[in-house]
């Protein structure tokens, strides 16, 4: 007898644990919700946006880049030796060419970094030339010769409408007078076009960047501050959906009983049964958005990664003009320096793309929309073509941006807090290939450049290179720790997973997933406030 007064007794002890123990589940629960539901409904709301304003609200634009036309050899009737002697600039960085407004250009970077343009067939400096050119490419981008335009200036930094995405800097924001307030952003340097925002779009760029980037704490505090911040609440609501999987998954059968005794209705229902279906979700969007929130750290620098040593004009012994190349299908030409050689760098439509039907009388030419161009070096000394040196260029850039050649005064390369990378000059190079099309995660559309020399090394951290020869510059620097990141983000936080299914069923199970997480949180609140 005194046995089962003893089990009864030790039941009823157990049972007051457990009710305790469910007290203060609920209750951990509660107060985790209640500190990230303004997150949250941020969070859902601007990032249910982004594939809405996709669909809904893209805006197009009448050409998206500048198509390589063929320039005629007779429109070059002065080399860039006799421009550049006849108006005493001994000295540059670089040059290539540019055609409007029917006139062909010599655009020369100067050792202080302006771009000056000049006449290529008397040599007269065209005044205010860049700005003229920015203005030139915006109206054609936009298909546009009427709008006034209502202000031009030079942006050297992202911006919150110009965001770090875009790559590229300095580029010019041109503002015209339209209905639509278009902006658009061009790099003069390389012709094209960075972006470019109407009215909805930078609505909408405020909005996404003010409470999915949570802009607003830079405004009053700094970006260390932004991150911890964020990473501190993606935590708790990861915590969340964990105490609500333990409280309705794993324990169901513990809180089942109290359910059978006293059973949900109405709202209470709800927040279980969508709740319990939202918190994988829950955690994936809260894991890898806090995960990619990490990388944020350290500011973008590939902007400044660019190597452009000085020329004296009258070390170039081969006139441009008097190269000995195929001019029937020649595109642009520019100058760089290798192993104490001087080549010309000259850009010529493939063979397999050309076509010869003029459509006009300045000798422009149809070409395909998928048009490729072969790129050759020239010896400026010799005036004979050198086969490989774009890939012995790119693998020099990529040692010079890793600290392992000397660092030229002359050269854009800015100091940075971070320790250096360490030299390849020893390590052995797995893979080098030239990059026409975007690769889908490791160098994907939103690096901008093309085409690029990838250079995978045999490093700890399997590094990769993407070098654009053309402008020399550093276009992208991937490891295993940003692969991995990559593809956390892109299959966790934007569903990538689902490409088989097509852009829009992808886009339409991400909104249904954000969305049924902001119901299930409204629904928590509103369970409080009435409690």
């Amino acid at each position: 007898m005194s046995k089962e007064i003893k089990k009864k007794s030790s039941k009823k002890k157990d049972s007051k644990i457990v009710k305790k123990i469910k007290q203060h589940m609920y209750k951990w629960h509660r107060v985790i919700g209640l500190i990230t539901i303004i997150p949250v409904i941020f969070w859902t709301l601007s990032g249910l946006m982004h594939p809405f304003m996709a669909h809904f609200f893209k805006p197009e634009i009448a050409h998206e880049k500048l198509e390589q036309q063929i320039i005629d050899k007779s429109q070059l009737k002065l080399s860039i030796q006799e421009v550049l002697q006849k108006n005493e600039i001994t000295q540059f960085k670089n040059f290539r060419i540019v055609t409007f407004n029917n006139i062909t250009y010599y655009q020369v970077k100067t050792i202080f970094g302006e771009l000056w343009y000049y006449d290529a067939s008397n040599g007269k400096k065209l005044e205010d030339g860049d700005q003229k050119y920015a203005e030139w490419l915006s109206r054609y981008f936009l298909d546009d010769q009427k709008s006034t335009i209502k202000k031009s200036e030079v942006v050297t930094e992202f911006t919150s409408q110009y965001k770090y995405v875009n790559r590229y800097l300095p580029v010019y924001k041109l503002t015209f007078e339209r209905p639509d307030a278009m902006e658009v952003y061009v790099e003069t340097s390389s012709s094209k076009l960075a972006t470019y925002n109407p009215t909805s779009r930078q609505a909408f760029i405020w909005f996404f960047d003010t409470f999915h980037n949570w802009s607003f704490i830079d405004a009053i505090s700094n970006n260390s501050i932004r991150i911890i911040t964020m990473i501190f609440l993606l935590s708790i609501i990861g915590f969340s959906a964990l105490s609500g999987i333990l409280i309705y998954g794993l324990l169901w059968k513990q809180f089942k009983k109290t359910d059978n005794a006293a059973p949900k209705k109405g709202l209470r229902k709800y927040h279980r049964q969508i709740g319990i279906w939202v918190s994988l979700f829950t955690l994936t969007f809260a894991f890898s958005g806090g995960y990619h929130a990490t990388t944020k750290w350290a500011p973008y620098t590939l902007s400044q990664m660019v190597y452009e040593p000085t020329f004296v004009t009258k070390e170039i012994p081969l006139a441009n003009n008097a190269l000995d190349l195929d001019w029937t299908r020649f595109q642009n030409a520019s100058i760089i320096t290798l192993n104490d050689t001087t080549y010309f760098r000259c850009q010529l439509l493939e063979k397999s793309k050309f076509k010869t039907s003029k459509v006009d009388s300045n000798s422009k030419w149809n070409k395909k929309k998928d048009q490729k161009s072969e790129v050759i070096y020239i010896n400026a000394a010799t005036n004979k073509v050198v086969p490989n040196v774009d890939l012995h260029y790119a693998e020099y850039l990529a040692y010079y941006f890793t600290g392992g050649a000397p660092q030229a005064a002359c050269c854009e390369m800015i100091e940075t807090s971070e320790e250096p990378e360490e030299s390849i000059e020893n390590v052995k190079l797995l893979e080098s290939k030239v990059l026409t099309d975007f690769e889908s995660r490791e160098y994907g559309f939103v690096n901008k450049r093309l085409p690029v020399v990838k250079l995978a090394y045999d490093t700890p951290e399997k590094t990769t290179y993407f070098i654009e020869t053309s402008t020399s510059r550093l276009a992208a620097v991937v490891k295993n720790a940003d692969k991995v990141e990559g593809y956390s983000f892109a299959i966790l936080h934007k569903f990538l997973f689902m490409d088989w299914a097509g852009k829009n069923i992808r886009d339409l199970a991400t909104v249904l997933a954000a969305l049924s997480i902001l119901i299930v949180s409204i629904l928590g609140f509103i369970l409080f406030l009435k409690k």
